[in-house]
Order: structure tokens, then sequence, then C-alpha cells
């Protein structure tokens, strides 16, 4: 569903926003049986928690990185109502998909609290201004239903947090703990939010629970002092799949030379369409 007005005044105004109802149905289901591609079922994982450890080194250990072996995920980090409402709240077309990432949470696997911090830390070499212009737009795509017991994200309005010094990041464990909103909704919900605000991640308390969500994080094209990922480095025979199924503005938003640019010439296009069998390269001639 297109992200309503209000809501985007409500992320300029109190930083954040919760949509629900943003995907469709189809979206939601297609997307959902994709995740077992890259992740154990709930009923799999806690029938016999040993047998995946690999989720209890760290919190951010079920984070899978972009593109994923599924156009039903794939496509959610740059579906056409995400684009549209970032060109609406960074008021241009000329835009970054600058992170996607995928991530899995299961009870007591890890310990999933967070204190209190702003995402610029890891999205931004510099600090936001406090004119709110350069700004950076980070989403949550919720793949299951957050409720109370399973790890929402909890977040301070701006308003209640605009005065805490940008430095140091992190504040301490309980900071603020009276003015978050517990940022709940269920699957197919999108949560959106600027880097200057403070949030945490929560723990899952409940028995047996989990949560799936998509990343998805933008900036207006050229702020070349924010990013999180180097995308060629991410799967190269996952991009040889993805990207003849892109359009040309898809792969504008990864940073893709643009039809007309200089870069294209005989050689490259001919090595590029090589590299990427059945890519149509005809709006780049």
């Amino acid at each position: 569903m297109r992200v309503p007005d209000a809501a985007l005044d409500e992320l300029r105004e109190q930083g954040f926003t919760l949509v629900e109802g943003f995907l469709a149905p189809d979206e939601l289901k297609a997307a959902q049986q994709a995740l077992w591609l890259h992740f154990p079922k709930p009923e799999d994982y806690f029938a016999e928690p040993t047998k995946y450890p690999e989720y209890s080194t760290s919190q951010f250990a079920g984070v899978e990185e972009f593109p994923y072996r599924s156009w039903d995920l794939n496509h959610l980090a740059f579906h056409p109502d995400l684009v549209d409402a970032a060109e609406r709240f960074l008021v241009t077309s000329e835009l970054h998909l600058y992170k996607v990432e995928l991530w899995a949470k299961y009870a007591d696997a890890a310990n999933y609290e967070q204190p209190l911090h702003r995402d610029f830390g890891s999205h931004s070499l510099v600090v936001p201004r406090v004119d709110h212009r350069y700004q950076q737009l980070t989403t949550f795509i919720y793949l299951s239903d957050v409720e109370d017991d399973n790890g929402p994200t909890r977040i301070v309005p701006y308003e209640r947090g605009q005065d805490v010094p940008f430095t140091p990041l992190y504040l301490e464990f309980g900071a603020l703990a009276d003015v978050e909103f517990s940022a709940t909704g269920p699957a197919g919900s999108l949560l959106a939010y600027r880097t200057d605000i403070l949030h945490r991640g929560s723990n899952l308390v409940g028995a047996a629970q989990s949560r799936f969500s998509l990343l998805a994080d933008y900036q207006a094209r050229g702020t070349t002092w924010g990013g999180k990922m180097a995308w060629p480095k991410q799967a190269p025979e996952r991009w040889a799949k993805l990207m003849p199924q892109c359009t040309v503005r898809e792969r504008d938003l990864f940073g893709f030379p643009r039809p007309g640019d200089a870069y294209w010439n005989e050689q490259t296009l001919a090595d590029v369409a090589a590299r990427y069998p059945g890519i149509d390269m005809t709006p780049y001639r």
C-alpha cells in the first residue's frame, strides 16, 4: 500500500512511523515462504536448538545480507511503495539504496537487548544536521507479527530525545525507558525511522518466540559520507541472477550506471551482458 502522507508527516515530526498493512497479503505470504531458504522454521529451531549453534554467537548472527535466493524477498527492498515513500520523505528521486538486511531472531539464542543509540553511528561518517537536511531513512518490513514479547524496537520520540548529545553514541541501559514507544505491529507492517532517533532492540522474552524482518535503508544519491554496504562484494553469483530481473530504475537504486552514462561503450555493453546473462542492454545503448 502507498504510505499515507500523514505517516510521512509523523516521520518528520516525531522521527518514526508504523504503517500496518504495507505489504499485500500475497506479497507477505510469498516472502514468508522464502524465509526458509535462509533460516530454520521456528518449529524446527525450537524442536532442537542445539542443531543451530550459529544463532547463539551474537545477537546479529541471524543477519543475512542482500541479495537473497528469492525474488519474493529481493523485491521488498525496492518495493514500489517503499521507493515512493523514500522519494517523498527525502524530497528527491535521486535515491541510493545503501543497506538491505534480512534478520532472524529466536528466543534464548542470544540476548537481543540493546542500549539506546542512533543509527547514524554505523550509517554515516559524520553526524545528522539538526535542521534535518541530508536525511537517511531506515526501515523494517515485518515478516512476522511483532508483539511485546518477541523483541519490538523501542523508540524515543524526537521531542523527548532531541537534547541528548550525539556523542557518546550509546546511552546507559535503562535510560529514557519511561518515554519509549514499543513498535509492535502485525506481519506486513512497515516501521520507518530516521537515523537521528534514539532507539534500541529489545529481547525476546516469550517461550519459543521468533521474529523476522527485512531492513532497507535509503539516502539521497551522492551523499558520499553515508552508507553501510559495498554492493559488489555481496554474493556475486546472486547478483548474476538478480540484475536481469530488475528494471533500469531498480538497478539505478544500487548505483548501477545509468543509460547515457559515459561508462557505456561497446566493450562495457558486451562484457556486462556476459556477466549478467539475460539482461536487456537495450536501454544502455
